[in-house]
């Protein structure tokens, strides 16, 4: 069961991460370019991905028959999961690549190989990912066995764009929908204190001179799609114990006044953000399919809602006899959800704060959290302190520290009270020292090491280079950071323990945790 949770959970961070990159933090469109067709049909990939995944993951949660033999076929990821794992993490680099290193109008100057760049990535990491799972032969299978839920499922799922189209028109044609949707987004503008203006001819409403056009595909149309949709597959999994006369005629209804009022309070906190915070991460936040990833969130949640309301089954819902190891203390969940909480409140942090350095101690409780959940599997990993990992940290906690520029304080601490600045610092220490080296090095040399590395010379210089070239892209001095990559992958190959290489991490952010102390000079961490 691990294996297949732990690749959803993979699944929905990555989405995020991308959606994020390429819809909050890049102001790229389509219409900019002489390529609109190529754009919008990698668009339309990704969007009809999403609906797949999600239409599947409706079956993985309410159909255990499916459930169960997924579980089982998927348990040991063939042969050569390693190396569709490697080509899976291959493409989401591509994926990534071009909006790390190319501007906004780079992008546009070479619209071509972005493109082909990001489909190539696309089509190598669904690959990569799903042989990772399991073999094709596994789900060929899979689907011979379970064709009937599968292929309406597919077609439901596939069909889910056009759905949001057809809905769309009664936006441009009918007034209703757009005087509600403005209605209400006014009216919640309004009790916060501020002054609206709203012009339905022009499709815009704003407030302190911050106005934006709230078009057919920003106007929560495909919230209503996806609801209607997925439901759609509930109530097929459902037929033989579903009372369809309530479902349809009142958990559908309710479901769907949820998914219209979120895309009001998604509006209406945009609005805020663009008019009292970053009128470019409230305009970027419009974009569609960011629209279309917490949409299809909410659409899961509704029906999870629904599975355990009273009164919808014909029969009485038994528990599965079924029992799995509890997830806790799963040593590869143990090895990855820490990463994740670290990664993602991260992204929370630097997504709504001008500041992030001040919210640090977010990501210290998530970090916290994590460890916390599973310590069993975390606590067994613990070993006698070996004094060359100590020497090691030593090493790379000096050279991080004597090559380090001299760098502006962080103004927005000046601000601090006493308590204030003492509880920070704390936090800072503590994360630094303690949390980060336990969580990057799990991840890292921990969880993807291993997978890559057989034993084999190529296998094992492949999984030295990419996991210090992931850990030192999370740094502001990725060279220095990969040269202390590599000795943590040294570290740990020399008695291959984990725990070793946490150490020397520990110790090296130790030093370097100190000498902030000492110095003031916060941005050494």
């Amino acid at each position: 069961m691990s294996r297949l949770i732990l690749s959803q959970a993979l699944l929905l961070v990555e989405a995020v991460a991308i959606v994020a990159l390429y819809q909050v933090f890049s102001s790229f469109e389509c219409r900019q370019t002489d390529l609109f067709v190529f754009c919008r049909g990698i668009r339309l990939a990704m969007v009809l991905g999403l609906c797949l995944a999600a239409g599947f993951a409706v079956l993985l949660l309410f159909q255990p028959s499916l459930r169960e033999s997924l579980v089982v076929k998927s348990a040991t990821g063939g042969d050569r999961s390693r190396l569709w794992a490697a080509v899976h993490v291959a493409g989401l680099l591509l994926i990534v690549a071009p909006n790390l290193f190319l501007s906004d109008g780079q992008m546009l100057a070479y619209v071509l190989p972005f493109l082909l760049t990001l489909a190539v990535g696309g089509i190598a990491a669904l690959v990569g990912g799903a042989l990772w799972l399991m073999p094709a032969s596994a789900w060929r299978d899979l689907y011979r066995d379970h064709a009937q839920l599968l292929l309406p499922t597919i077609a439901i799922s596939l069909l889910i764009p056009s759905l949001a189209w057809t809905i769309g028109l009664v936006w441009n044609w009918s007034d209703t929908l757009q005087l509600a949707t403005f209605y209400s987004v006014a009216v919640m503008l309004a009790i916060l204190g501020n002054d609206v203006f709203v012009n339905l001819d022009l499709a815009t409403i704003g407030i302190v001179e911050f106005y934006v056009e709230v078009a057919e595909s920003c106007s929560g149309i495909e919230g209503l799609a996806l609801t209607t949709a997925f439901m759609a597959i509930y109530a097929l999994m459902m037929k033989d114990d579903l009372r369809m006369g309530r479902f349809w005629l009142i958990v559908w209804p309710a479901a769907l006044v949820l998914s219209f009022i979120l895309n009001v309070v998604r509006i209406t906190v945009l609005i805020l953000i663009g008019a009292y915070m970053s009128p470019e991460l409230a305009v970027n936040g419009f974009h569609s399919f960011a629209g279309w990833l917490s949409f299809t969130l909410l659409a899961l949640l509704i029906l999870t809602i629904v599975n355990i309301l009273p009164g919808l089954s014909k029969t009485a819902k038994t528990a599965p006899k079924i029992k799995h190891p509890p997830l806790t203390e799963d040593r590869s969940a143990a090895f990855i959800v820490p990463f994740l909480a670290f990664m993602l409140s991260a992204l929370v942090v630097h997504t709504f704060s001008q500041t992030p350095e001040v919210w640090y101690g977010v990501q210290v409780a998530a970090m916290a959290l994590a460890l916390w959940i599973f310590r069993k599997p975390v606590l067994a990993l613990t070993r006698n302190i070996d004094l060359v990992a100590c020497a090691a940290g030593l090493l790379i906690g000096i050279g991080w520290i004597v090559t380090a520029e001299p760098a502006t304080p962080y103004a927005s601490l000046a601000e601090f009270g006493a308590l204030a600045l003492t509880v920070w610092v704390a936090l800072r220490v503590i994360g630094t020292a303690l949390l980060v080296p336990i969580v990057e090095e799990l991840f890292f040399r921990g969880y993807l090491f291993s997978l890559i590395d057989d034993g084999s010379v190529l296998r094992r210089v492949a999984a030295i280079a990419i996991t210090t070239a992931g850990f030192a892209a999370l740094h502001s001095r990725p060279l220095t950071a990969a040269i202390a990559g590599v000795i943590f992958a040294l570290v740990l190959l020399r008695r291959g323990r984990v725990f070793d290489a946490i150490v020397a991490h520990a110790v090296a952010n130790g030093l370097i945790a100190t000498a902030a102390l000492v110095t003031g000079q916060w941005s050494l961490i």
